[in-house]
C-alpha cells in the first residue's frame, strides 16, 4: 500500500490546485500540500505522479500551502473548501492509511517485545530452554501476522534480522551445553556399563542370582532418573535388558526369558507405559500454557496502551486455543488409556484361566501316564492269573485218572471246594490291582476304582463257570471210560 497520494482538485475560488498528501505512520499524521495551477507545471506535476509517489525525492517550488492533521476515520483528509473529482480515491486512501498506522503500531510493539528478549539473551551465560521457547513463540506470532497480512514485508525485515541474531546466540549456548551434556552423558553411560558388567559376570557364574536380579532393578531405577543423550540411553537400555533376560534364563530356563517379554500382555503393557509417559508430558505442557495464560492476564491488567492490550488479548486467545487443542488430545489419550487398562485386565484374566487350564492339562497327562502304567501292570497280572488257572486245571485231570477201589463206590467230588480255592487266588490278585489303582483314583476320582470293581465282578463268575465246566467235562469223560 502506498503512503502518498497525488490528484487534481479545486479550491474555494474554484481554481485548479495540485494536491499532494503523505502519511506518516509513526506519528499517525497526514501532511497535505496544495500547489496552485500557476506553479504546478506539467513537468512538476508529472514528477509528482511518477516519482514522488514512489518515494523519490522531488524539489517543491515556492508558493505552495501546507497543513498537517491527525489521521482519523471520522474526519476527512482534505479541508472542506477543497473539492476533488474522485472523492472515492481519498476515502479509500483514508481507510488504507488507517490500516497502515495500526500495522506500524503492531510492528513497534513487536520491536519492543523483541528488545526485552534481546536483553534476556544478552545476560545469559548458559542456554535457557524457556528463553528459546519464548523467542520461538515470538517469531511464530510474527509469521502468523505476516500470513494474515497484518504486517508488511518491509516491517519484518528488521524483526527477522534481530530475531535471527538472537537465535544464533542461543544456538551457540545450546551447542556449548550439548557438548558438556554429552560429556557427562558418556561418563554416566560408562558407569552404568561397568556396573552391568559386574552383574553379568555374576549371572555367568550362576551365583547369587536373586541378589543380581535385585541389583538390576536398582540400576533400572537409577537409569530412569539419569541424564543421558538418546544414543547413550539406548545403549544402556539394551545392555540392561540383555542382563535381565540372561538372569531370567538362568533362574527359570530359556523359555521364560523370551515368552514373558514377547507376550501380547507385555506388548500392551509397554504401549500403556509409553502412553502414560506421553500423558504426563501433555499435562506438563498444558500446565506451562496455563502459567503463561496467567502471566498474560496479569500483564493485560497493567497495560498502558490500547494496542498493547489488544496484542495481549490476542496472545490470550492463542494460548486458550492451544490449551483447548491439547486438552482434546489429552482426552483422546485418556480414552485410549481406559481401553488399554480394560484390555490388560481381560488379558490378565485370560492368562490366569489359561494357566489353570495348563495346570489341569499337566495333571491329566500325569494321570494318563499313571493309568497307562497301571493298565500295563494289570494286564500282566491278568496274564499271570490266566497261567495259574491253566496250571490248576491241568492238575485236576491226573487225579481223576487213578482207579478207585472196587469195594468202595466213587463218591462225587465236591466242585465247590476247588472252585472256591481258585477263586480266592483270583480275588487276591485282583485285590493287588485294586490297591495300586486307588493311587490313580485320587487324581481322576472314584471312576477307576468303580471300573476295577466292575471288572472284578465280571471276572469272578466267568472264571468260576470256566472251571466248573472243565470239571464237569473231566467227570463225564471218566464215567464214559468206566462204561
Amino acid at each position: 500500500m502506498k503512503t502518498k497520494l497525488v490528484l487534481w482538485g479545486t479550491d474555494a475560488k474554484d481554481e485548479r490546485v495540485l494536491i499532494a498528501m503523505e502519511l506518516r505512520p509513526e506519528l499517525n499524521q497526514v501532511g497535505t500540500w496544495l500547489f496552485p495551477e500557476e506553479i504546478a507545471t506539467d513537468e512538476f506535476s508529472q514528477k509528482l505522479f511518477d516519482e514522488w509517489r514512489e518515494s523519490k525525492e522531488v524539489p517543491f517550488p515556492e508558493g505552495f500551502t501546507y497543513r498537517e492533521q491527525e489521521l482519523t476515520m471520522t474526519e476527512g483528509l482534505l479541508p472542506a473548501d477543497i473539492k476533488v473529482e474522485r472523492g472515492d480515491i481519498v476515502q479509500r486512501a483514508q481507510a488504507e492509511w488507517h490500516f497502515i498506522v495500526l500495522s506500524s503500531k503492531l510492528k513497534e510493539s513487536y520491536h519492543s517485545e523483541l528488545e526485552d528478549l534481546k536483553e534476556r539473551v544478552e545476560h545469559l551465560e548458559d542456554f535457557d530452554d524457556s528463553v528459546w521457547n519464548n523467542l520461538k513463540n515470538f517469531w511464530d506470532k510474527v509469521q502468523n501476522q505476516v500470513r494474515e497480512r497484518n504486517l508488511f514485508r518491509d516491517h519484518i525485515e528488521n524483526l527477522r534480522e534481530n530475531t535471527n541474531h538472537l537465535f544464533d546466540r542461543l544456538k551457540e549456548l545450546r551447542k556449548k551445553m550439548d557438548d558438556e551434556f554429552s560429556k557427562r552423558s558418556k561418563e554416566t553411560m560408562q558407569k552404568f556399563m561397568g556396573t552391568l558388567e559386574e552383574v553379568e559376570q555374576k549371572a555367568k557364574e550362576g551365583l547369587r542370582l536373586q541378589s543380581a536380579f535385585d541389583e538390576l532393578k536398582r540400576i533400572q531405577r537409577e537409569y530412569r532418573d539419569a541424564q543421558m543423550t538418546r544414543d547413550h540411553r539406548s545403549k544402556v537400555w539394551d545392555r540392561l535388558d540383555g542382563a535381565f533376560k540372561a538372569i531370567k534364563e538362568k533362574r527359570f530356563g530359556s523359555e521364560s526369558s523370551s515368552s514373558s517379554e514377547d507376550s501380547p500382555f507385555m506388548r500392551i503393557k509397554r504401549r500403556y507405559d509409553g502412553l502414560m509417559e506421553a500423558i504426563q508430558k501433555m499435562e506438563r505442557s498444558i500446565q506451562r500454557d496455563r502459567d503463561d495464560l496467567d502471566f498474560q492476564h496479569k500483564k493485560i491488567e497493567t497495560t498502558d496502551g490500547q494496542l498493547e492490550a489488544q496484542i495481549r488479548q490476542a496472545k490470550i486467545t492463542m494460548i486458550d486455543e492451544r490449551i483447548r487443542s491439547k486438552e482434546e488430545k489429552l482426552n483422546e489419550m485418556a480414552h485410549t488409556r481406559t481401553e488399554l487398562e480394560a484390555r490388560m485386565e481381560q488379558m490378565r484374566q485370560r492368562e490366569a484361566k489359561q494357566a489353570e487350564r495348563d495346570r489341569l492339562e499337566v495333571a491329566k497327562e500325569h494321570a494318563k501316564e499313571k493309568i497307562a502304567e497301571q493298565i500295563k501292570h494289570q494286564a500282566a497280572a491278568m496274564e499271570e492269573i490266566a497261567d495259574k488257572l491253566e496250571k490248576a486245571a491241568e492238575t485236576i485231570a491226573p487225579e481223576k485218572e487213578k482207579p478207585a477201589p472196587k469195594e468202595k463206590e466213587k463218591k462225587p467230588r465236591k466242585k465247590g471246594g476247588l472252585i472256591e480255592a481258585i477263586t480266592e487266588k483270583v480275588e487276591e490278585a485282583i485285590e493287588d490291582v485294586v490297591d495300586t489303582t486307588k493311587a490313580v483314583a485320587e487324581v481322576l476320582g472314584d471312576k477307576i476304582e468303580d471300573a476295577v470293581e466292575d471288572l472284578k465282578e465280571k471276572l469272578n463268575p466267568e472264571t468260576e463257570e470256566k472251571v466248573e465246566e472243565k470239571v464237569e467235562k473231566e467227570e463225564k469223560g471218566e464215567e464214559e471210560k468206566k462204561e
